[in-house]
């Protein structure tokens, strides 16, 4: 599945995502134009490539390089995105931040453009990030979802058209020596420390044996819900996200619908109780200690993560980096988005060889619809 040399080299440039350069000298990832899919206009495939520049003479982020991809599989509709912005919003803090849309793509659009607005007022322009205080910025970080999530369903609400979407959303704040996650769905967060991998997030899904999932399932029971294979009320397979209005403020109308639809019976609605949101905007919010051994940070939609191991995705990073600068195709049937922060910490030319295991081996030939091209150029880039 490796791609030569001079054939990477074209994918990159003819299918590289643009960046914006905005008057605040913020660098916001954009999807290069198209049609199609997603529910949102202009919505298309996307890149199937990564630029990562080199850190801005304004950012106090220093020799952290960046890049996003965002690929459609066989879905329909693309309903994935990711943005990445380096600013003097947040104090010398980066932000970047997948979301995974379902039901539609406004929900999605609505956040790329707001929760960051959110992110910034809340964390006082980046001053409670370097405090480091992190009760401080995990009632911050709380505050902010929660009132994007509230702005969300008021204009879901008001919408001519009936829009039931809703969005996963996991946001990264990267500064030199810290890394803090605001983290609400099932995309997921790693880290790299000398090859050896850190998964950071736990999934918010109603199924499983794990601690969270046990603490998801005990919630929406609380709350008066019930989960069907896995699924709230047989509906929605993700216990946090934002809008699904169904499933906080239009929780009648939900069960109203159902009973026309047949789906369950007037006696079976006449005993439930709802007692507060059956899906919620809360996020799990931590702080990471970035040392001298750190070397990426990969944060991904669940249509990464449902098709490879953390340890064979970052094993796989780490020897495309260190063999050719780029991360190189992979296969999956989801979509999927995709962010990566090299720390800038290690000298990749000169790491040691290590072999991927057959398993990776395998699952690059055997895995079946397209998923990502990745591709990281470490060269610079210096932006005026």
């Amino acid at each position: 599945m490796a791609l030569s040399s001079p054939h990477l080299q074209k994918v990159l440039l003819n299918k590289i995502c643009s960046y914006k350069i905005t008057s605040k000298k913020s660098i916001i990832q954009k999807p290069l134009g198209g049609g199609g899919g997603g529910g949102g206009e202009g919505r298309g495939r996307c890149c199937s490539a990564i630029a990562i520049d080199a850190p801005a003479p304004f950012t106090s982020v220093s020799g952290i390089r960046w890049g996003s991809t965002m690929v459609q599989g066989p879905r329909e509709e693309m309903e994935d995105d990711a943005v990445i912005v380096q600013s003097d919003d947040l104090d010398g803090f980066t932000y970047a931040a997948v979301f995974d849309g379902h039901a539609g793509f406004s929900s999605v659009k609505f956040l790329r453009e707001e929760l960051y607005k959110e992110c910034v007022l809340a964390l006082q322009g980046g001053l409670l990030l370097n405090r480091k205080d992190l009760n401080a910025i995990r009632k911050a970080l709380q505050e902010a979802f929660e009132n994007a999530d509230r702005e969300l369903l008021n204009r879901l609400e008001s919408s001519e058209k009936e829009d039931e979407s809703g969005a996963t959303a996991t946001a990264l704040f990267v500064g030199n020596d810290t890394l803090i996650i605001a983290h609400v769905g099932d995309s997921s967060v790693v880290l790299s420390r000398s090859g050896k991998t850190e998964i950071l997030t736990n999934s918010h899904r109603p199924y499983g044996n794990n601690k969270v999932s046990l603490q998801e399932i005990r919630r929406i029971n609380e709350a008066g819900g019930w989960i069907v294979n896995g699924r709230i009320c047989n509906d929605i397979s993700v216990s946090r996200a934002f809008g699904d209005m169904r499933f906080k403020t239009k929780k009648k109308e939900m069960l109203e619908k159902g009973v026309k639809e047949r789906r369950w019976s007037e006696k079976f609605i006449s005993r439930i109780q709802f007692r507060g949101d059956l899906v919620i905007a809360s996020p799990d919010v931590l702080q990471v200690n970035l040392g001298s051994d750190a070397e990426f940070v990969l944060l991904a939609s669940d249509g990464l993560w449902d098709y490879m191991k953390s340890d064979e995705i970052v094993d796989f990073v780490r020897n495309q980096l260190r063999e050719h600068g780029d991360v190189q195709d992979r296969r999956t049937q989801d979509n999927v988005s995709i962010v990566i922060a090299d720390l800038g910490r290690t000298d990749w030319r000169n790491l040691p060889v290590k072999k991927q295991n057959v398993v990776l081996e395998l699952g690059q030939a055997l895995v079946t619809i397209s998923f990502v091209s990745i591709g990281i150029w470490l060269s610079t880039m210096i932006f005026p």
